[in-house]
């Protein structure tokens, strides 16, 4: 519907996580939708988003959703993750608490950067589901 390529790239070998699968979900989908919303205007060949996820040492799975957009502000980068901030006009601020409040109940850290080029990633990572670590 706003014309966005989705690129997704999982490692074939990663172990289960350990977590609520609607809750990861919400922060999935609330990632995509931020990173959309983020190319949104731009060039059709610019509205891109990637989501990749791969091991992250032997304990841990990272998560990253990339957008091209225009980046953050670097002195709202801090801000992002703080109850009622955003940088959206109809925004709530709202998404983003609950997402690090999501992941930081299941033992997952949730950080933002910019990208070198242009845009942002978003990234959180989960420990590794417990049976298959204990080998």
């Amino acid at each position: 519907m706003r014309q966005v390529t989705l690129d997704i790239e999982a490692a074939s070998d990663l172990p289960a996580v350990m977590g609520d699968r609607v809750h990861l979900q919400q922060v999935l989908l609330n990632l995509v939708l931020n990173a959309v919303d983020a190319v949104d205007g731009a060039p059709a060949e610019q509205r891109r988003v990637a989501v990749r996820a791969r091991r992250d040492g032997a304990h841990t799975v990272e998560v990253a959703v990339s957008d091209c957009g225009h980046g953050i502000a670097p002195e709202r980068l801090g801000l992002l993750f703080e109850p009622f901030f955003t940088t959206k006009a109809n925004g709530m601020g709202m998404g983003l608490p609950i997402s690090r409040t999501i992941i930081e109940a299941h033992g997952g850290r949730i950080w933002a950067e910019n990208n070198a080029q242009a845009g942002a990633t978003f990234r959180f990572t989960l420990p590794v589901a417990a049976e298959t670590t204990a080998s």
